[in-house]
Order: structure tokens, then C-alpha cells, then sequence
């Protein structure tokens, strides 16, 4: 159990004279089986969501609400909600989803994980 996978999110907190101040985060070291379950349920209603207005709203929030949770009150929905860039965030929020029912890492946690052994 010693390679556990791990995933990564960054927050913009700040900017600062056109400049973004970021942090990353990772998941903790053990995500237990109850949460690729609940990531599972979250996958499906993703695709089983019928694309109105309201359930798409519903929908981001359940996964911002999901995040959060994964990444163990690291942040909180808010700074979630505030820290991820408009036209990505639904796609960023999709892959910790994915990550959690699947295992599946980015690029960008892959190499940042590198610089950190």
C-alpha cells in the first residue's frame, strides 16, 4: 500500500497586477472505497442529467459539494466555487470525479507529485 494514488487541485486565490496566485492541493493519502461509490453515483447523474438550467445548476453544485469532501475540507465550496477558472471548471471538476471512481490522475498532478518525491 506504500503507492497510494493521490490527486491534485489548484485554486487561483488571488490576483495580483495580472498575475494569479494559485495554490495546489492534494487529496488525503487514503480515499476509501465509500467515496469511488459516491463518485460512481455522481458519474451517473452527470450523464443521466436532462440539461435544463436547474439541473445543471443542481449538478455543479453536487459536484463542487462532492470536491470538497474528497479533499477533506482542505478549502471550502466557496473557495472552490471562486477559485476555478469559468470555462474550466465544470472539466476540472469532472476529472476529481473521475479520479475518484476511476483512478484516472491528470498530467498536471502526475507531474506535479514528481517534484514532490
Amino acid at each position: 500500500m506504500a503507492d497510494l494514488k493521490r490527486n491534485m487541485i489548484e485554486l487561483v486565490k488571488d490576483v495580483k497586477q495580472g498575475e494569479l496566485v494559485t495554490e495546489k492541493y492534494l487529496t488525503p493519502l487514503f480515499i476509501p472505497m465509500k467515496k469511488v461509490y459516491e463518485a460512481v453515483d455522481t458519474l451517473e447523474k452527470i450523464n443521466s442529467s436532462a440539461g435544463t438550467a436547474k439541473s445543471e445548476r443542481e449538478l455543479i453544485d453536487n459536484l463542487l459539494i462532492f470536491v470538497v469532501d474528497l479533499y477533506d475540507q482542505q478549502f471550502t465550496k466557496e473557495e472552490l466555487f471562486n477559485g476555478l477558472h469559468g470555462p474550466d471548471a465544470t472539466r476540472k471538476l469532472q476529472e476529481q470525479i473521475i479520479f475518484a471512481a476511476r483512478g484516472i490522475q491528470d498530467d498536471d498532478t502526475k507531474k506535479y507529485l514528481e517534484t514532490k518525491k
